[in-house]
């Protein structure tokens, strides 16, 4: 049994695809079946670690990005998509999988094309709730399709459509409590935020967070996954700001939080601010209240509406860029934290919108297709 899972190069569409492979070789162990041979097509390997853990052989592969806007690189980026396109075919014909699993993303065109003119049985997730090109695409060959959002349904043939939610990996699924403040060194009994800007950060983000910190210190500890290439200049700039403030140490940036200080914030948090990517999945998963702010539409055409359906089920509240402040910002973490009530409904509402067996009933679709193929 061979699986060929493709999708965009970013954590959004990585990491789902790695939760998913660790649930097809945990049904392949429970249920005694061959072991899957799994390989990852991407222009990059993201992690090479986290792929060898898992026993997924990587190909690479490459295609244009179609801009929505005017450019002469559409026009450089079409021909690299079309020796992508005979690559893949190439790649592909090699593998010759039971079925391909396509997360969406330009970078998958090549290989989910390739699928099809092999007529080799495809699978795919859309985690927004407005499906990207690609997936909008391949939803008209393909065999069944997952979506994480309910909203997304109405794009795709009602008959192959599931609402499964969104893979997330088993080591970052459940927060750790226990002993979760002594390993990040919080206070005791402070309320503690978390800000997530994404795997990059966010310099929006970083820079509203840089003018409330003074006051946020006085009330809460603070953990911000800065990103990598913004965290010198946060942390030099909020020992400035904080220079004469006494809690300065409640202020902890990291660049990155891996997985086990991922779970430990979660463990410690009370509120989180992020972005409206993958992210979201996550928090719904550990049941805890959020702020989320979208990027804007003009520059990600999906964060806005996936926002906004998280928030239907009251489990946060969104912040549009265009109205975001220092002082709004600020006013809705206290709205939150000083409102217990409040902070319960956006727990029951996060635990309501999560679904933690998404990457298994993927996984199984997965290998029943791939098991009537072969």
């Amino acid at each position: 049994m061979k699986i060929l899972l493709t999708g965009g190069g970013t954590g959004g569409h990585f990491y789902p695809i790695v939760a998913i492979a660790e649930s097809v070789r945990k049904i392949a162990k429970e249920e005694k079946l061959l072991d899957a041979t799994l390989y990852y097509m991407a222009p990059s390997p993201y992690n090479e670690r986290i792929l060898f853990e898992n026993g997924i052989i990587y190909r690479s592969s490459f295609a244009g990005k179609v801009r929505r806007y005017f450019s002469l690189l559409n026009i450089t980026d079409l021909i690299k998509t079309f020796f992508g396109i005979l690559k893949a075919c190439l790649d592909v014909w090699s593998i010759f999988p039971d079925v391909v699993f396509g997360k969406g993303g330009y970078v998958s065109f090549p290989v989910l094309f390739a699928a099809r003119l092999f007529r080799i049985p495809v699978v795919i997730h859309e985690s927004d709730s407005h499906p990207g090109r690609v997936n909008l695409w391949a939803g008209k060959f393909a065999k069944r399709i997952a979506i994480s959002y309910r909203e997304a349904a109405q794009y795709f043939p009602a008959d192959k459509v599931a609402f499964t939610g969104n893979p997330i990996r088993k080591d970052i699924m459940e927060p750790v409590r226990e002993g979760a403040r002594e390993f990040l060194k919080l206070d005791t009994g402070v309320p503690v935020i978390v800000i997530l800007g994404g795997s990059q950060g966010s310099q929006r983000i970083n820079d509203i967070i840089i003018e409330i910190l003074p006051e946020l210190v006085k009330k809460y500890s603070v953990i911000h996954q800065t990103g990598k290439d913004h965290f010198d200049e946060m942390l030099n700039t909020a020992k400035v700001v904080l220079n004469a403030s006494l809690n300065r140490d409640r202020y902890k940036p990291f660049e990155y939080l891996n997985a086990l200080a991922l779970r430990m914030a979660a463990g410690a948090a009370d509120v989180i601010i992020s972005r409206a990517g993958s992210t979201i999945f996550e928090i719904a998963s550990w049941g805890i209240p959020s702020i989320i702010i979208p990027i804007p539409e003009e520059i990600s055409h999906d964060q806005t509406s996936n926002a906004f359906a998280y928030a239907a089920s009251g489990a946060c509240s969104v912040v549009e860029e265009v109205n975001l402040t220092p002082h709004i910002l600020l006013a809705e973490i206290d709205r939150i934290i000083d409102n217990p009530k409040l902070a319960d409904t956006m727990k029951k509402g996060a635990m309501s919108f999560s679904h933690k067996d998404a990457a298994e009933k993927i996984a199984r679709e997965i290998i029943s297709i791939a098991l009537n193929h072969s």
